[in-house]
């Protein structure tokens, strides 16, 4: 049964690859992201609809002018992660290029509040989206009509499912996403079998027994905490991310057993999420979907993509896996980004 958990669901929580240099970092003690002088970043917090208080970090360009209105993005970690690892390196890179960002932990993780922690509740994650643009939207600096959004793996189906009922968000960029929804149903390519699935169902249903009876919480996916000869390439690209100085991260209040591993019984939740069903409704708002070329990844950004009405464009970084595009600086297309915001929030 354990086997068929991690094959099922080893991809929810997107992670790892080369190691790669870069002066963007966490500051654990002073408890802020930090690494460029050309960008500004404070700490804040907002309610969702559900009265839950969402953390995120805003940055904004040094010396903007305050007194006028400026187009923004909120930026969503990978699932399983934080808004440390990836997303706050986006939303530096694009607060340098001219944009108020806002990184945000989704809901059951990180900073932001939601029991028990590591819960999956994709409506809530989706939700976290919109509550991020009431919060920018209401910001005095900030025009309404030019708010866009970028959501990184898991969070790129979360962006398109909250992108679906809320016209606010004009445009819509993805970096390797995931379809959390086909991932977990279905597995990488399609691999997982009913009857493998029904096994996996059934598991969690019965935990639901032993949590509800006070017993300990289980844990499923997430990256591996030690390499073995037997480790996949996906196993070991994950955890060269989170399990390395590279994008090793514990939040607050977290432990590294379960960093990056959602709850067993919740886990299941994605099997009934259906991201791109009316995918098309988003038009004509603009998506970019951008994927690597080598990324294990990226039948989730084709599919998205075939599914979609115009505009839309699917973008391949030559010589990118799937975590490549979380942090390799040499890889992202913070060129094709800003392209995109910029002619799109205009």
């Amino acid at each position: 049964m354990k086997k068929l958990l991690i094959m099922a669901v080893a991809i929810a929580a997107c992670a790892g690859s080369a190691p790669a240099q870069s002066k963007y970092a966490y500051d654990p003690v002073a408890g802020v992201f930090e690494g460029s002088d050309k960008v500004t970043v404070r700490r804040v917090t907002f309610k969702n609809q559900y009265d839950m208080e969402v953390t995120g970090n805003l940055f904004m360009p040094v010396g903007m002018d305050t007194a006028h209105r400026h187009a923004a993005i909120v930026v969503g970690h990978p699932m399983g992660a934080v808004k440390e690892q990836s997303a706050n390196l986006y939303a530096t890179h694009m607060a340098e290029r001219g944009f108020v960002t806002l990184s945000i932990d989704l809901s059951f993780w990180g900073e932001s509040a939601g029991e028990p922690r590591n819960a999956v509740s994709p409506d809530i994650y989706a939700e976290d989206f919109s509550a991020a643009v009431d919060y920018l939207g209401t910001r005095p600096f900030v025009d309404r009509r030019r708010i866009g959004a970028i959501g990184i793996c898991g969070s790129g189906s979360f962006v398109i499912s909250a992108a679906k009922i809320d016209p606010r968000i004009r445009a819509i960029a993805t970096i390797s996403m995931y379809d959390m929804g086909q991932a977990s149903r279905n597995g990488l390519g399609n691999a997982l079998t009913p009857e493998q699935r029904r096994q996996i169902i059934a598991g969690a249903a019965e935990q639901r027994y032993v949590e509800f009876e006070g017993g300990e919480t289980q844990y499923t996916s997430g990256s591996v905490h030690e390499l073995t000869a037997g480790s996949t390439p996906i196993e070991i690209e994950f955890f060269e991310f989170y399990r390395t100085p590279r994008g090793e991260f514990i939040p607050k209040g977290a432990v590294p057993e379960t960093t990056t591993h959602p709850t067993l019984t919740s886990n299941v939740k994605f099997m009934n999420f259906y991201p791109f069903n009316d995918i098309e409704t988003i038009s004509p708002r603009p998506l970019l979907l951008i994927t690597g070329d080598r990324a294990h990844s990226k039948e989730f950004s084709e599919d998205a993509y075939r599914r979609a009405a115009e505009p839309k464009e699917l973008y391949y970084v030559r010589g990118a896996g799937h975590v490549d595009l979380y942090d390799r600086l040499d890889l992202i297309p913070f060129d094709k980004l800003e392209t995109f915001f910029a002619g799109n929030l205009r």
